[in-house]
């Protein structure tokens, strides 16, 4: 007899497929509402949490065009097997159809929502899929593609609302994401380690070594570049305040903590997972978070 799989399994196989853990990339949204202090004003903030939710939406619907790509190297991986897709428990029909309903519902409620942000959300699209089907197999350029990403989200949270993204923003959002890109192909790496067919062909352009030098090379600029924003006259006269400073620590320790954690333990999970999975990087990045919100919010 076959076993027909009950609708509560299909639906948490779909629910996986989308990724939820990963929305929390979509949270740079809220970093220009947050810097130009208009985080209790509740109608901009429901119209940039509208745009976090149609963004999650659009970025869900490219994971599952993009396993829906790589179902076959998937199955050689030995984390990426266990993925619904990869391991037969979604059906291909199943995850084609709901890609598409993400994608174009996110969109078709973005235009209502705000042009320039649908505007916005349509090269992030474009982006993924590029990524999806060549980008992520130019070595460099995937990294940059990823980063790209990011700066996305920051323009489209300032145009929900309606602020300008000032240039220091732009640059620690590009170091930062650039950050994370390179230790997460470390750690692809680290985990195919004499593998003969990794599952991302990039990797063989690749090493070690090399990533270890860009990583340190983008660590050095991601704390320079937050240092001196937070002690630049325009961030003085903006806030009224030197205080923001402070929160340099918090970022000091977050970048070690991860740094330590990929180098020291080993973990060799997704960025995202791995943060999430930390507590003491958890718990760092709720500090620094309303260490920010306290100083600008008080003006002091």
């Amino acid at each position: 007899m076959i076993e027909r799989k009950s609708t509560f399994s299909v639906s948490r196989d779909l629910f996986i497929c989308m990724r939820p853990d990963h929305w929390a990339k979509n949270g740079f949204l809220f970093v220009g509402v947050i810097f130009s202090k208009n985080l209790f004003n509740a109608d901009l903030f429901l119209k940039v949490f509208g745009g976090f939710v149609l963004f999650s939406l659009a970025a869900s619907s490219i994971y599952l065009f993009n396993d829906i790509r790589d179902r076959e190297s998937d199955r050689t991986h030995p984390q990426k097997r266990q993925r619904p897709i990869a391991s037969g428990r979604v059906s291909l029909a199943r995850a084609y159809v709901l890609s598409i309903f993400l994608a174009s519902t996110s969109l078709a409620f973005a235009f209502t929502l705000e042009r320039g942000f649908f505007a916005i959300l349509v090269w992030y699209i474009l982006l993924q899929i590029a990524y999806s089907l060549r980008l992520k197999r130019v070595v460099i350029l995937d990294i940059m593609s990823i980063a790209l990403g990011f700066i996305l989200r920051v323009f489209a949270g300032t145009t929900l609302a309606g602020v300008e993204p000032s240039d220091w923003l732009i640059v620690c959002t590009l170091t930062a994401s650039l950050f994370l890109g390179f230790s997460k192909r470390r750690s692809e790496l680290v985990l195919m380690e004499g593998e003969t067919d990794p599952s991302r062909k990039v990797l063989k352009e690749y090493s070690v070594p090399f990533l270890d030098q860009m990583i340190a090379m983008v660590t050095a600029c991601t704390v320079m570049s937050y240092i001196l924003y937070t002690v630049s006259g325009e961030t003085v006269a903006r806030f009224g305040t030197r205080s923001l400073a402070l929160t340099i620590p918090f970022v000091l320790f977050g970048i070690f903590r991860y740094l330590y954690l990929i180098y020291h333990r080993n973990r060799v999970e997704d960025p995202v997972d791995l943060i999430l999975k930390d507590g003491p990087s958890l718990l760092n990045a709720f500090l620094w978070i309303g260490s920010i919100l306290v100083i600008i919010y008080s003006g002091r």
